[in-house]
C-alpha cells in the first residue's frame, strides 16, 4: 500500500494538504457572511481539491475491507479523512436552492467515513439510524410501548453527546501537545501513527455530530417541499350577489299595518302571513326560532316585542292595503284591534323617543 501510495507522488498528499488547508482557513475565517465571494470561492477551490485526491485514494485502493489497521501504513492514514473533509465543504456551500441537494451529499460524505473506520475499527460508536448498514444488521424492534423506545433513545442520545464532547477536548489536547513534532518531522513512525488516529477519532465525533444536525434540518426543508407542492384544496362555490334590500313594516295583522302605517312615513306595511306567503312563492324558506310559536304568532309590532327585521317589499302598495282589508274583513280580530288602540293611544300622549336616556335625545 505504501508503494502505491508513492506511486501517486506528492501529488496526492499536496491535494489533501490543500484541501485541509482551506477548510481550516474558511473555520477562522473572520469574514461577516458566509455567502461573501472570497469565502464561497476558497469552498470551490477546497470541493476539488478534495474530490480529485478521493478520486486517486479510489484509484490507487489504499483502503479495502479486507484488510486490518494495522495493514495500513502509518503514512496513509491521514487520506481516510478525504470523506470527511468533503462533508464540512459541502456544508458550506450557500446556494440556498440546492441547499437540500448539498445537505444529503454532505451526509453521504460524513457516512461514508464513519463506515470506512468502523470497517477498521477505529472508534466505538453507533452508525446513524436509517442507513444501509444498520437495516442489514436487522435490529429487533422493541414489542414494549412505542412512547417508551423514544425516551429511551433521547436519554441515550443525550449521554453519547456529553461523552463525545469529553472525548473531543481530550483529542484536542493531545493533538495539539503532538502537532509541532509532527509537523517539524521530529516524530517517528509511532507518534505519526498516533497522530493520525487521534485525528480519525476526532472526526467521528464531529461526523456523528453534523449528521445528527443533517437530519435535523432536511425534515424541515422536506416538511417545507411537501406543503409547496401540496394540491390547494377544492373551494366552494361562490355566493350569488344579493340584490339591496329595502326596509318595511312588518306588523301582526291588517289592523296594526293600517295604524303604524302612519307612524313611519315613507315607509310601506306588509303582516306577517302576507311576508311569509310571498317568502313562500319566491321559494325561500325560512325558520323563525323567537318563541316556538308559530310565524304569525310571534307578536312583531307589540310593545316589548322583538325590534321587526327590515326586508324587501315584494308587492306594491296598493296590492298590499287590498290584501289588508280582505284579511281583515275575513278575520275580525276584537283583541288585536283593542290592542291598536291602545298602542295607538299610547304614541299621542308619549312623543317618539321617549324613555331615551342612553342617546340623550
Amino acid at each position: 500500500m505504501m508503494a502505491e501510495a508513492g506511486a501517486g507522488g506528492p501529488r496526492l498528499a499536496e491535494l489533501l494538504a490543500l484541501g485541509r488547508r482551506l477548510w481550516e482557513e474558511l473555520e477562522a475565517s473572520t469574514e461577516p457572511s458566509s455567502g461573501a465571494p472570497a469565502v464561497q470561492d476558497k469552498v470551490r477551490q477546497g470541493l476539488d481539491a478534495l474530490q480529485r485526491a478521493a478520486a486517486m485514494v479510489a484509484q490507487l485502493e489504499l483502503f479495502s475491507e479486507n484488510e486490518e489497521l494495522e495493514e495500513i501504513a502509518s503514512a496513509d492514514l491521514k487520506f481516510m479523512l478525504l470523506p470527511a473533509l468533503l462533508g464540512a465543504l459541502t456544508l458550506k456551500q450557500v446556494d440556498l436552492s440546492r441547499r437540500r441537494e448539498h445537505l444529503e451529499s454532505a451526509r453521504e460524505h460524513f457516512l461514508s467515513f464513519l463506515k470506512l473506520c468502523r470497517n477498521y475499527g477505529l472508534g466505538s460508536f453507533q452508525l446513524p439510524p436509517g442507513t444501509a448498514a444498520e437495516e442489514a444488521a436487522g435490529s429487533p424492534s422493541d414489542p414494549r410501548d412505542p412512547s417508551q423506545p423514544n425516551l429511551v433513545a433521547m436519554a441515550m442520545s443525550r449521554t453519547a453527546k456529553i461523552e463525545r464532547y469529553k472525548q473531543k477536548k481530550e483529542l484536542e489536547n493531545k493533538l495539539a501537545s503532538m502537532s509541532s513534532s509532527v509537523e517539524s518531522g521530529t516524530a517517528d513512525e509511532d507518534q505519526i501513527r498516533e497522530f493520525y488516529i487521534l485525528q480519525i477519532q476526532k472526526w467521528i465525533g464531529t461526523s456523528l455530530e453534523e449528521i445528527e444536525s443533517i437530519d435535523q434540518e432536511l425534515v424541515i426543508l422536506r416538511s417545507r417541499d411537501a406543503a409547496r407542492q401540496a394540491p390547494a384544496g377544492p373551494r366552494g362555490p361562490s355566493r350569488p350577489a344579493r340584490t339591496p334590500l329595502k326596509p318595511f313594516i312588518l306588523t301582526r295583522d291588517a289592523a296594526q299595518a293600517r295604524v303604524f302605517g302612519a307612524g313611519y312615513p315613507g315607509l310601506p306595511t306588509m303582516t306577517v302571513d302576507d311576508w311569509y306567503e310571498q317568502r313562500r312563492k319566491q321559494g325561500i324558506v325560512f325558520s323563525l326560532l323567537l318563541s316556538g310559536k308559530p310565524i304569525s304568532q310571534q307578536g312583531f309590532g307589540e310593545p316589548g316585542s322583538p325590534p321587526c327585521p327590515s326586508l324587501p317589499a315584494g308587492a306594491s302598495d296598493e296590492e298590499l292595503q287590498k290584501q289588508q282589508q280582505e284579511t281583515e274583513e275575513e278575520e275580525d280580530d276584537e283583541e288585536a284591534l283593542q290592542k291598536a288602540r291602545d298602542w295607538d293611544d299610547w304614541k299621542d300622549t308619549h312623543p317618539r323617543g321617549y324613555g331615551n336616556r342612553h342617546n340623550m335625545g
